[in-house]
């Protein structure tokens, strides 16, 4: 997990202060690192029947059992999403003639399962695919709590990007003020840290 902060830093000089101030902008970078403790996991049920209801209808009863084996695996309610529907005609290109031929009706949906236990996942995707399911999306680990996560790195942002700050401001002989603004790039985006700062600086 990345996380960012702008930081711009205002610079003003002992006996100027009716002179406009001056920034010093600098980016700070905060990462955490953490044991995956649960999966989302993407199936598709896909059905093919001549007619366009016949296949909605046996693309509806396999989904059915799908969610029926989610649920005696444990899966909440609230961990399955349904996805899209679609429903396109099926063609047959093998003519002679090269024209097209339309042999029916392929109708399905996807659903994003979250397994909070991985241990489970194994038995959910066998349970999944013999009940009904006949596409696999693909599988996504994550993190149950991304905030506490997201929230350490968010410190180690500030710490890097005030470093940064410091420096700059030690290596032109001035000393940082007051923080003025911060700018949170923040979730799993490469870090762009944004500070404002008010400073003192020595004229020679």
């Amino acid at each position: 997990i990345l996380t960012g902060l702008l930081l711009s830093a205002a610079l003003v000089a002992p006996g100027w202060a009716d002179t406009p101030q001056r920034q010093i902008v600098v980016t700070g970078e905060g990462m955490v690192t953490a044991v995956p403790d649960m999966a989302w996991i993407s199936v598709g049920v896909a059905q093919e029947a001549l007619k366009a209801a016949e296949a909605m209808d046996a693309m509806s009863a396999a989904t059915a059992q799908v969610l029926a084996e989610l649920r005696a695996a444990g899966i909440a309610e609230t961990d399955i999403q349904t996805g899209q529907l679609t429903l396109e005609p099926r063609f047959d290109y093998s003519a002679a003639n090269g024209v097209p031929k339309m042999i029916g009706y392929t109708a399905s949906t996807t659903l994003e399962v979250r397994v909070r236990a991985l241990d489970d996942l194994g038995g959910v995707l066998d349970a999944v695919v013999t009940e009904g399911a006949n596409r696999l999306g693909g599988i996504r680990f994550d993190v149950a709590d991304k905030e506490t996560l997201l929230e350490a790195a968010r410190r180690d942002a500030v710490a890097d990007a005030r470093a940064r700050a410091d420096l700059y401001a030690d290596a032109g002989g001035f000393a940082l003020g007051a923080l003025l603004a911060l700018t949170d790039s923040g979730g799993y985006a490469p870090p762009m840290p944004m500070y404002d700062m008010r400073v003192g600086a020595e004229m020679a």
